[in-house]
């Protein structure tokens, strides 16, 4: 009795078995192609791909609606001792240039609200467009891997240099880019 209870037992088995198992293995490979799924970064002369997010202020980051001024994508987190030294200066040059010209955005990447918040209280007379990314929508559809990660976006839209990391050497570069790509009229502003 036994024997002829595990026999149909068998043959139910099997059944689910072929069903399952096709679909399982369909699941596995969609995730794993999905989660390995990495995009590459956007070059000198690609589109930005669009932010889609909100700012602190609860306003849309639309890039599209920037064209005309020279804008600076930032990716950073409270955690990125360069990050954090790098965001007090991209401020100084938003002040000096201002927002006729230039439009920072300084993207938190993938950290919880109250880790973005910290920082902005402790930053708080920055007046950069900050946007908080908790699910990496923006980073992830940059590619961004390293921190901080800034994109220079020219005043036709597109993006100019990319620049990962922080050093002196990239500060002075990207000084030199940025002076580049502003009109006249904002380079006088400084003087």
């Amino acid at each position: 009795m036994l024997g002829s209870a595990a026999g149909k037992n068998t043959g139910g088995n099997r059944m689910r078995f072929r069903f399952f198992v096709p679909a399982l293995l369909a699941a596995a490979l969609t995730f794993s192609a999905w989660a390995g799924e990495r995009v590459p970064q956007p070059k000198a002369g690609d589109t930005p791909p669009p932010i889609e997010l909100k700012d602190r202020d609860g306003d849309p980051v639309d890039l599209a609606a920037l064209q005309g001024k020279v804008v600076v994508v930032t990716f950073w987190a409270s955690w990125c001792g360069p990050c954090r030294r790098e965001l007090p200066m991209l401020g100084r040059v938003q002040k000096l240039v201002g927002r006729d010209y230039l439009e920072v955005i300084a993207v938190n990447m993938k950290e919880p609200r109250a880790d973005y918040l910290a920082v902005l209280r402790a930053n708080k007379d920055l007046d950069l467009r900050f946007v908080h990314d908790p699910r990496g929508v923006a980073s992830d559809r940059y590619g961004v891997t390293a921190l901080p990660n800034m994109f220079i976006i020219g005043r036709d839209g597109r993006i100019v240099r990319t620049h990962r990391g922080y050093s002196d050497d990239v500060l002075e570069s990207f000084a030199k880019e940025l002076l580049a790509l502003l009109p006249e009229e904002a380079l006088q502003r400084r003087q």
